[in-house]
């Protein structure tokens, strides 16, 4: 079993990873612009570094969830591929947010369609196994006909 979910674990531990990166980021911010907890409000700058970790936070389990769901019912390198591609885009936007609120724009749009793909993909799936499984009508062999 462990080799059909290695790749989403990896992805996942990626994940986890940035998001302590971004975490530790407002941590160094907050000693910067000297803004103690729990104050979120201070300078453009804190304040964008702050809402880029927010904002990456409150995606995080949505973008668990997909990966996970679009990993076991769809394919698991695909998910894991596209989960890179996510990561990359949150991190793109982390920075560009970090820079200035204009530069969030294109990485935010980006990792947003990844995650309507994880989404299609999940769909796709989960459907897929209700068919194959409740059904016993499997569509991959009806479209090879």
């Amino acid at each position: 079993m462990l080799d059909q979910i290695h790749w989403l674990a990896a992805v996942t531990v990626l994940g986890v990873l940035e998001q302590a990166y971004f975490f530790l980021q407002v941590i160094y911010a907050r000693r910067l612009f000297g803004i103690s907890p729990p104050k979120i409000s201070g300078p453009p700058e804190f304040e964008r570094i702050f809402r880029a970790q927010v904002n990456s936070s409150e995606y995080f389990p949505i973008f668990l969830a997909l990966l996970w769901q679009a990993g076991l019912f769809f394919h698991q390198g695909l998910a894991a591929a596209l989960g890179l591609l996510y990561l990359y885009a949150r991190y793109c936007y982390f920075m560009g947010y970090k820079t200035s609120s204009s530069q969030r724009l294109a990485p935010i749009y980006f990792s947003a369609g990844v995650l309507w793909i994880l989404i299609a993909l999940s769909a796709l799936g989960i459907l897929h196994f209700f068919l194959s499984h409740y059904m016993r009508l499997n569509v991959l062999q009806l479209l090879r006909v």
